[in-house]
Order: C-alpha cells, then structure tokens, then sequence
C-alpha cells in the first residue's frame, strides 16, 4: 500500500517537474579520437509549462549504461564552473520512462516559466569503439567503428540539434550520412535537425582508422601505507592489456626494428605522479625495468614507462609501481583527530581506461573511530588487518574498490580518523626492550655454563691459563724487587751506611725468596696438568737464578769500594761488565714471557 502511494506521488512529481521541459538548442560534439568516446552536450533549455521546474532528466542511449565511466552536469555562466548534482532514477519510475536509463540533474534554482537556462553535459563511455576488423598483422593500421545515434536522445522535443563528431585522423573508411551532413579534414557535421521528437533513434556508424594507444588497466591494487613518522608509501600493481585489433601472425622484432612497424603498438606510455613523488621504483616479476625516464615538473613527477616488449593487440603486461610523499602534504589533525586527503587513483596513461581498482589504505596500529569520504559512489568491503615490523595488533586496513574508471575519477578522498599520539613511542619502546633482552641473553649465555656434562680438557685449559697468569705477576713482583736492589745498593754507596744496608738486603731476599718459591708451586701444578709452558717456567726460574748470581757480585763489588779494597775504576769497569750481564738475562726472560 505505501509502495503504491509512493510511486503515485513520484509520478505526479515527475509529470509537473518535466512534462513542459524544451530542448530548444542543442550542441552536441562527440569525440572518438582515442580509444574513450566523450560525449559533450550544450543544451539550452526552456520551460513552456505553467509551474517552476527544479530539475530535468537525461536519457541514455539503449545498451550504454554498462559503457558509461562519468556523468557530469554544470551550469554555464560567467563566474565558472559549478557541478549540478546528478541523481540515477530507476527504471520503472513512470510509464513514460518505463525500461529507460535515466539520469536527473537538479538546477541550482529552479527555471521559472518562459524562462531559459543552458547546461553542460559531459560524458565518457568505455569500450565503445570496436575493432574492425578485429585483428590484424604487425604492419596494418587499426580500424574502429562506432555506433551512435544522429538524434539527441532526449525525454523532451528538440527544436533543433546539430553533431559534431571528431576523428581520429582524415582517414575515413565510411559513415552513415543522414543529410544534411558534411565532412571536413577529421570533423563530420550533422545537423542542423529540427523538431525532433522525445526518444528518437537513428543509427550512426563511423568506420575510421585509430592507431590511438588501445590500453586498458583490467585490475588496479593500490596501497597507501600512512606513517606518522614522516613518509606515505604508495604501491601499485598494475595489470593492462592492449585491447586494441588482436595481432594476426607471429611477431617479427626484427620488422619491427627495422620498418617501425607496429602502428598500432604500445611502446611506452607516462604516467602522472604528484610533484612531491620520491624512491620511485618501477619493476615486474623479472626485477627492475630499467627503461623509464624520470622527469620533475613544477607540479607533478612525469614518469616515462616502457614494458620489456611492445604491447599489441590482446598482449598484456603486469609490473608494480611505487613510490613516497610526505606525510605534511596529506595528513592534517587536530588534535588526536587526523584526516588523509589523496587521490583515489593516479593518472596511469593518457585516456586511461581502469576495469577494476582496489584501494587499501593502512593506517598506523592503534587507529580507531574510522570514516572514509568519497567523491562518487564506492563499494567499501569489509576491513582487514596488516602486520609488519613491531606490530602487536595489526594496522587496520581500509578497502575500497570500484570499477569502470577514468581520468575525470582522479579525485580526492578522505579518511577521517582518531590516533593517540603516545602510541608514537611503541616501536621505539618495543625496539629498546628487544635490544635489552638481546644483551641480557648474551651475557646470560656467556656467564653461565649450559652443558649437561663436564669437560676436563677445557677445565684443565682454563685453570693452566690461571697459573700462567700468576706465574707474570710473580715475575713482575721480582722486577720490583731488583730495582729495589738497584736502588739500595746505589744509597749504601753515597752514605756508607752499612746497618741499614744490611736490613733492606735481608728484606729484600726474603721478599724475593718467596716470590720464586711461589713459581716453583705453580711450575709443579702445570707439570701435573702436563702443560707445554713447562720448559719455559724452568728457564724462566734458571735466568732468575743468574740474575740473582750477578746481582750478588755487584752486592759483594759495592761493598769491597765501601771499605777502599779496590779503587774506583777497577769498580767502574768491574760494574760495566755485571751490567751488561743484566741485560742480557732481562732481555732472554722478557722473550720468555712474551712467548709464555
């Protein structure tokens, strides 16, 4: 029952808004110069009713829905340019537009009667022109034909239409010619018809030559990683195929080097990146693509890419695309507030043609609170996680996909968002914790011994190293005391004291007793750990002896100058020579050492 009444209402809203509705000009220009057809209409209408009209309907040919990318409406007048808004109705709206496409664009006022107004209308249908003939060998050029009406298709009479339809080149195999109709260089005329009635159909047919780049992005996925630390990487796989004319016969590189062949082949293409693009890579399965040329323009970063092979009809190729920008350019806040503003999709190619695109955007671990703005209708699919390097939780990911885009789709969107500036600190904190754990397991597993049995030969080793060690010390205590001697006997010449001379000779030969009998315990424990380092503590004990044997007859020569049994310079040639002895014995106990 509401059903019923509800479609009453629209009915009669329908029948007073539009039933008055005159298209009395209308301008329409058609233009199938690359593989898109963009259709532009100028239509001056005029309302003859009795009552103001909010809005009229646009009508889409039969069988072009499934071909329409963009619809777009704006009035035209002298202070720019303002999108009218557009709203898809459904088909069964009213008999009179019963199993009709139709459109409604709303005026920014409503058109009082008598009274004028004019719109712009711009649509771009894809994959519209067909291949005809369908394939054809490396050397021939590619022709299209085109299907269209010579009629505006319009709900309301037309009082008069003119079309113009541009081609791609002078090169016209045929076209339909429902008079009066003219062509000039790549421009056909047709028109002016007048008084044309509501719905009418003609058929046009157009069969041109178009070597125009065929290329059509079959599946987009795309992938803005944000980051708070000062970076948006963005990542693109790409997959495209030439949809153009399929190549007859086999490919011949050497015609095509040699006669530049290949018309209609796709060598290269440039793709479109903000200005502020870096670490720009580009690659495919095999590794990087070294041929493409990187170009910085003052407001966008040009990229030039050519795949490995020429691309011809009903060849495809798959490569990724990426590259940085910075976070300040497209990520404001307020706050814990935040807000991503970047475009939905890049410029791939000139009169680009992208059957499916998947978006996802990955936002930084702890995001929440989550609202996506688009510019035009979206499927959002359900969210997913990410995990990569010190994340606990997962990033949430935001999906969006659509498909049957364009270049007049490259718009922004928003992601609005809250994020908790502490959670800057996680990764940091997590890295400082794993770092202490590291060092912590380190000199855990250095310290302590884990094996489950005991080892004698490393035991053994290790306490040979100990003797050894001490083995220097107690040398190096002997040292100490020779220089002791050294230095007593020097006084005990200047004062002749002989008491106190005696008392540190006692001392110091006890000292030095002790020090050699503590080498001799340590040289009867390595020769009962059955140490190489034997016959090198016994020499080191021998030298000792000598030294301690010179030093003696040096004690005894003092000591004979003292009481004037011998003159000076039988002393002084007498000490040279103990001297030199010395020296010799350090030198033979400091090799000792070193080699110990």
């Amino acid at each position: 029952m509401y059903s019923i009444i509800f479609l009453f209402v629209l009915s009669t809203c329908y029948s007073v808004t539009h039933a008055d509705l005159v298209n009395t000009k209308v301008e329409r220009n058609i233009d199938i110069a690359s593989q898109l057809v963009k259709v532009t209409v100028k239509l001056t209408l005029e309302n003859a009713g009795k009552s103001p009209v909010s809005s009229f309907n646009y009508a889409l040919e039969p069988d072009t829905k499934s071909h329409l990318s963009y619809f777009g409406a704006s009035p035209i007048q002298d202070d720019g340019r303002i999108d009218l808004k557009v709203e898809e109705l459904p088909l069964n709206t009213n008999k009179a537009n019963k199993d009709k496409d139709t459109h409604r664009i709303l005026f920014q006022n409503p058109l009082n009667p008598g009274k004028l107004t004019t719109v712009r209308i711009e649509l771009i249908f894809t994959h519209s022109l067909n291949p005809y003939p369908s394939s054809i060998t490396q050397s021939e050029k590619q022709l299209v034909l085109y299907h269209g009406n010579h009629y505006y298709y319009s709900p309301y009479v037309t009082k008069t239409q003119t079309t113009i339809v541009t081609l791609p080149s002078s090169s016209v195999e045929s076209f339909s010619k429902l008079k009066p109709v003219s062509q000039d260089d790549n421009v056909i005329t047709y028109g002016p018809y007048d008084n044309v009635a509501p719905y009418s159909l003609n058929k046009m047919t157009i069969h041109c030559e178009n070597n125009n780049p065929f290329l059509t992005v079959t599946t987009l996925n795309r992938a803005i990683e944000v980051s708070h630390w000062g970076v948006i990487s963005v990542e693109e796989e790409i997959d495209i195929a030439h949809t153009g004319a399929q190549l007859k016969g086999a490919f011949s590189r050497y015609e095509f080097q040699r006669d530049q062949s290949g018309i209609a082949a796709v060598k290269s293409f440039k793709t479109i990146l903000p200005a502020s693009a870096s670490d720009v890579y580009y690659r495919d399965e095999i590794g990087n693509i070294s041929t493409s040329h990187l170009r910085i323009l003052d407001d966008s970063t040009e990229v030039e890419l050519r795949p490995r092979f020429p691309l011809f009809g009903g060849w495809k190729t798959h490569y990724t695309l990426g590259y940085n920008v910075p976070t300040y350019e497209y990520l404001f806040n307020n706050g814990d507030k935040y807000v991503l503003k970047m475009r939905f999709v890049d410029h791939v190619f000139d009169d680009s043609i992208i059957d499916q695109c998947t978006i996802r955007v990955i936002l930084p671990e702890g995001s929440k609170h989550i609202q996506v703005k688009l510019p035009y209708p979206t499927k959002r699919l359900s969210d997913e996680l990410h995990y990569t390097y010190l994340d606990t939780i997962g990033r949430p990911v935001i999906v969006l996909q659509n498909h049957n885009l364009v270049e007049q789709h490259i718009q922004d969107f928003e992601v609005h968002y809250e994020y908790q500036k502490l959670l800057m600190l996680q990764e940091p904190f997590l890295v400082v914790v794993a770092l202490y754990i590291l060092f912590l397991a380190v000199i855990i597993y250095v310290r302590l011994d884990f094996s489950i049995t005991r080892d004698p030969t490393k035991e053994s080793k290790l306490r040979i190293s100990g003797f050894i060690e001490t083995i220097h010390n107690h040398c190096d205590n002997r040292t100490i005391i020779y220089a002791k001697f050294d230095d007593a006997l020097s006084k005990f010449k200047h004062n002749k004291d002989v008491n106190n001379y005696q008392t540190i000779v006692k001392k110091l030969n006890a000292e030095h007793k002790n020090e050699t009998q503590a080498v001799a315990d340590l040289l009867v424990k390595l020769k009962q750990e059955g140490s190489d380092a034997i016959d090198k503590v016994t020499e080191l004990q021998r030298h000792d002896k000598a030294f301690k044997e010179q030093l003696q007859q040096q004690t005894v020569l003092v000591e004979r100058l003292v009481a004037n049994k011998i003159n000076k310079q039988q002393y002084l040639d007498a000490d040279a020579a103990i001297a030199k002895k010395k020296e010799d014995i350090i030198e033979k106990v400091n090799a000792v050492l070193c080699s110990l």
